[in-house]
């Protein structure tokens, strides 16, 4: 198994598991390897040192820590927007229609989440009802290995 640390075009490293370096090469080729932060598939694999498993292993970190031991912007950002998403349900396209019932007391108040066109939400907020637009990149609507 390879670890391989990877950077995309926007600057943000995260790391990636493969099989072989040209597992790693086929993969980025066929346009599979994005990053978790932007779902960007411009990917460089950046110079590594060996892993080597001489001491006792460590308990996991739960994310990615900073060369001054504090959580990286990135990490800190996926763990918010995983924890947005385990505490909302998905209404998909519905988004504006199920806003308005909760609103207007025709459904119960619930944390939803989809998608709403612009002149949707600028309907939803000239209405008063409150929205966040907020993108999420694709790969976090995945399951993450």
């Amino acid at each position: 198994m390879k670890v391989l640390d990877l950077r995309c075009a926007h600057g943000h490293g995260f790391e990636g598991w493969f099989a072989s370096n040209e597992a790693f090469e086929a993969q980025l080729a066929d346009g599979l390897v994005g990053c978790p932060v932007c779902g960007d598939t411009a990917v460089v694999k950046l110079l590594t040192a060996p892993r080597l498993n001489l001491g006792h292993p460590k308990a996991p970190a739960e994310s990615a820590p900073s060369a001054d031991g504090e959580a990286s912007p990135q990490a800190l950002w996926l763990r918010a927007a995983r924890e947005l998403m385990a505490r909302t349900e998905d209404v998909g396209e519905r988004f504006a229609d199920e806003a308005r019932k909760m609103h207007y007391g025709e459904t119960t108040e619930r944390s939803i989440r989809g998608q709403a066109t612009r002149e949707q939400a600028e309907a939803l907020v000239d209405e008063g009802i409150a929205v966040l637009p907020l993108p999420m990149p694709a790969v976090l609507k995945e399951t993450l290995q």
